[in-house]
């Protein structure tokens, strides 16, 4: 009778699955890793973190430095149909913004980006981005709007841009002022570990 009950525990709990949630992190050198080894980079940290603590959480990091909205529409596809992720971070426009694109071009680029994954059963979620004010500030206001927008018109989380409280810090910068070192890679891991897991308990 021992037998019979320890064998049909075998087969619940053999019959369990855990599910893995992906990521998938498209953005741009902020996400890649600029100037810094790959386990420096804070999408390594982070899922270095997630394996310690045993969390079943997978980062895809497709970044690629100079990457902008056009780029990571034209390959999010792919992309899509290998990975399959739960959640797609949008972590993008910087490099957009600093060519001077139309804002038009970037909005309607991050909406696309947001409705193919949809489509493709992933949930988005939009990092907040911000630009100096080289191009005139009603260009960097309009830039920054944007986010917000986009986020609003399609129902998405809006995260806060992630080097805001580091990006005004000599110390936590590389020298041309743009990439954050590798000081301040374990700093950004811990704001990303705790936004993610506000919006992944949000979105279940």
């Amino acid at each position: 009778m021992l037998q019979r009950i320890l064998f049909s525990l075998l087969i619940c709990f053999s019959s369990i699955s855990f599910s893995q949630t992906n990521i998938l992190v498209l953005g741009d050198s902020l996400s890649a890793g600029y100037g810094l080894k790959q386990d420096q980079a804070w999408v390594q940290l982070l899922q270095t973190a997630y394996k310690q603590e045993n969390q079943a959480i997978k980062l895809i990091n497709a970044s690629i430095s100079g990457e902008t909205t056009g780029g990571a529409l034209a390959r999010l596809s792919p992309l899509l149909d290998k990975y399959q992720p739960d959640y797609v971070l949008v972590e993008l426009g910087g490099n957009d913004g600093l060519r001077g694109y139309p804002i038009k071009r970037l909005r309607q680029n991050l909406s696309d980006i947001v409705s193919l994954s949809k489509d493709a059963g992933a949930k988005p979620i939009l990092m907040q981005m911000y630009i100096t004010p080289n191009l005139g500030k009603r260009y960097a206001t309009m830039f920054s709007d944007s986010y917000q927008k986009v986020a609003s018109e399609n129902n998405i989380p809006l995260m806060p841009f992630f080097l805001e409280k580091i990006a005004d810090k000599p110390e936590f910068m590389l020298p041309d002022g743009i990439h954050p070192n590798a000081t301040a890679q374990p700093l950004i891991k811990d704001t990303m570990k705790y936004a993610l897991a506000q919006i992944i308990d949000q979105t279940k």
